[in-house]
C-alpha cells in the first residue's frame, strides 16, 4: 500500500487534484470532509459551544469565524479539538483500506501538522496568492478570513522542500490533470 498525501495552500486546488488523482486508483480521505462530518454531530457541536462559550445553537460555523477574526489564537483552540478527531478517522481509514494498492489523503495542513512521515509520496498543489484569494472569494469566502487562515500556513517554499512533487495550478483544469497524470504514471 502506498499512501499518497495531497496538500497545498488555501484555495490552491487540493480537492480537485485529490479527486482526479484518486479516481479509479484508490480511496480518498479528505480532512475537510471529516471536519464537515464533525459539524453534523451533536456531541461535537456541544463541545465547541462549551469550549468557546457560545450560547446560540444556530450558525456555529459563522460564530466561530467571527471568534477567529476577533482573536486569532482561537484557531489554535479549535485545532486542538478538531485535529485529534480527524487523525482518529484517518487511522480508521488506513486500517479499512490496508489491502489497496494506493490510498489518497487530502490534508490542507499536512506539513504544518507534522504528518509527513505518514506518507510515501507528497504532492503539493501551488498557486499564487492573488489567484487563491479570487477562488476563495468565489466560493463565498471573506477576504479578511482568507488572510487570517493563509497566514496560519507555512510559506510555499517551505512546503515545497517537504514535498515529492510540486504542481503549479494557475491555469485550467486540463493542464492540472495532465501535470498530475504525467507525474503519477511513474507510480502505477
Amino acid at each position: 500500500m502506498k499512501k499518497i498525501g495531497i496538500t497545498g495552500s488555501l484555495s490552491s486546488g487540493k480537492t480537485t487534484a485529490s479527486k482526479f488523482l484518486s479516481n479509479r486508483r484508490g480511496p480518498l480521505f479528505s480532512a475537510d470532509n471529516e471536519v464537515k462530518k464533525l459539524y453534523k454531530k451533536k456531541s461535537f457541536i456541544n463541545l465547541i459551544r462549551k469550549k468557546f462559550n457560545i450560547k446560540n445553537k444556530l450558525n456555529i460555523k459563522s460564530i466561530l469565524k467571527k471568534e477567529i477574526l476577533n482573536n486569532k489564537s482561537n484557531i489554535k483552540k479549535l485545532e486542538k479539538i478538531i485535529h485529534p478527531l480527524v487523525r482518529k478517522e484517518m487511522k480508521k481509514f488506513i486500517k479499512k483500506n490496508k489491502l489497496k494498492k494506493f490510498i489518497f489523503f487530502e490534508i490542507p495542513l499536512l506539513i504544518e501538522s507534522n504528518l509527513i512521515k505518514n506518507f510515501d509520496v507528497i504532492f503539493f498543489i501551488k498557486a499564487k496568492k492573488n489567484i487563491r484569494l479570487k477562488r476563495f472569494k468565489q466560493k463565498g469566502g471573506n477576504q479578511k478570513l482568507f488572510h487570517v487562515l493563509n497566514n496560519k500556513q507555512l510559506k510555499d517554499k517551505i512546503k515545497m522542500k517537504y514535498s515529492d512533487h510540486t504542481i503549479v495550478n494557475e491555469k485550467n483544469l486540463n493542464i492540472l490533470k495532465k501535470k498530475l497524470s504525467d507525474i503519477f504514471t511513474a507510480y502505477e
